[in-house]
């Protein structure tokens, strides 16, 4: 594609994206006033603005029930500092730490791992279920709607990681009571931005645990001085931005909003399972693939990947092609 100038061979999505011409030129834009001392503070607002519609868009909500933060463990952490002793937490064996670690560091809460295909059976006797709607390691997929039924009979809330899915999986989760995402993978924006949806009800099951300046009602008149006050909607959750990051993000979410999810999904999951296809084993229709293979070889072949759990992780967005997984498959034989 034209937007980008990835080299043959990039399979690391899930660890970081490559962004679009648009999203690259708007980050220099940025960083050139900057540099001239151009750069006023507020006129990043309406960068947040947009970057936090861009989100919304995405899932479905409005603009108002998503807060902006640098990360998704901060943001995971505002719903787990939240929950009262004895809350017991069910999560996904190996799932991503930053879903999991802000609920085990919550000394009242328990927190019970199970394979990931066993979690909506196992939902039962427990308050919240947290988990990554694609797991990062490998690309499994959690059966979303087998959790919200079971989550709903067993009156238990629900925290979705939408990190390795936002960008190129369609998603109907504002069911969830939260949906947690970083920006820098398959949104393909900088480090240094991730969102928070907060569905209506959970809200006063949250706690602003950075609460700052900037999640006031109108933050520049929440600067100096007591007392507390919050934004009345999800923005009470806001961290204060990272500016180039949020740049960055406008760009991107605004670029997303321009494509078929339907189409990015069948694309990635298309290249991916034709790769699966010709190693013989069946599809699994997601965007990340694990290899027995050995990294050096792979590395060696030109393909920039990962290893996690002692597996290749390779993972296929906009900018990949067919020809990718011939190279791949080069580096197998």
């Amino acid at each position: 594609m034209t937007d980008f100038a990835v080299p043959p061979g990039y399979l690391n999505t899930p660890s970081v994206g490559i962004p679009p011409a648009p999203v690259a030129g708007a980050v220099a834009e940025s960083v050139e006033r900057w540099r001239t001392g151009a750069t006023r503070p507020g006129e990043f607002d309406q960068y947040v603005d947009r970057s936090r519609a861009g989100f919304a868009r995405l899932l479905g909500v409005d603009p108002g029930r998503v807060a902006i933060g640098a990360s998704a463990s901060q943001l995971v952490a505002d719903a787990a500092a939240a929950l009262p002793a004895g809350t017991r937490v069910l999560a996904a064996e190996g799932d991503f730490t930053s879903v999991t670690f802000p609920f085990a560091a919550n000394p009242g809460v328990t927190v019970t791992e199970v394979p990931l295909e066993a979690l909506p059976e196992r939902v039962e006797g427990h308050d919240v279920v947290a988990v990554s709607v694609v797991q990062s390691a490998d690309g499994r997929l959690v059966d979303l709607p087998a959790l919200r039924a079971a989550a709903e009979a067993a009156g238990a809330a629900v925290l979705l990681d939408a990190t390795q899915a936002a960008g190129w999986l369609p998603l109907d989760v504002a069911w969830a009571d939260w949906v947690v995402a970083a920006g820098y993978k398959w949104l393909l924006s900088p480090r240094g931005c991730a969102w928070l949806y907060v569905r209506p009800d959970a809200q006063e099951r949250t706690r602003a645990v950075a609460a700052n300046w900037y999640a006031g009602e109108d933050p520049w008149t929440t600067v100096y001085g007591l007392p507390l006050r919050l934004a009345g909607d999800a923005r009470a959750f806001d961290l204060s931005p990272v500016w180039l990051a949020q740049v960055g993000a406008a760009a991107a979410l605004e670029y997303f909003g321009g494509l078929d999810l339907t189409q990015v999904a069948a694309h990635n999951t298309g290249l991916a399972d034709l790769l699966l296809e010709k190693l013989g084993l069946p599809p699994r229709g997601t965007a990340i693939v694990s290899l027995d293979a050995d990294p050096e070889r792979v590395a060696a072949a030109g393909i920039v990947s990962s290893v996690r759990g002692g597996r290749v992780r390779v993972g296929f967005h906009l900018y990949n092609t067919a020809d990718d997984v011939e190279r791949v498959l080069r580096a197998l034989e």
